[in-house]
């Protein structure tokens, strides 16, 4: 009734995964090591990817862009925006 016997398998194995049926002791330490590690990889990426960053057109001004948050370019760019329409402001009072 059960579907046969135990299948065989090799009790001492040695792999990469860790073998039939792993479940090691530390999964839970390592995995927090390992997500830690990935974290701060891509926050450096990231990092990186925006210095790097170049705009050849600047967004439209309240046009949606992600990268409005963090590009070094359209934050300077957006600032002299705004200080030359407060300078403007100024002229004109």
């Amino acid at each position: 009734m059960g579907g046969g016997g135990k299948i065989p398998y090799p009790k001492h194995v040695w792999s990469p995964a860790g073998g039939w049926y792993a479940q090691p002791a530390n999964w839970k330490a390592n995995t927090a090591i390992f997500g830690v590690v990935i974290f701060g990889i891509t926050a450096l990426v990231w990092n990186l990817s925006a210095e790097r960053e170049y705009r050849h057109k600047m967004p439209e001004p309240g046009r949606f862009y992600p990268s409005r948050n963090w590009s070094k370019q359209i934050i300077e760019h957006e600032r002299a925006q705004e200080q030359a329409a407060k300078a403007k402001q100024q002229e004109e009072s």
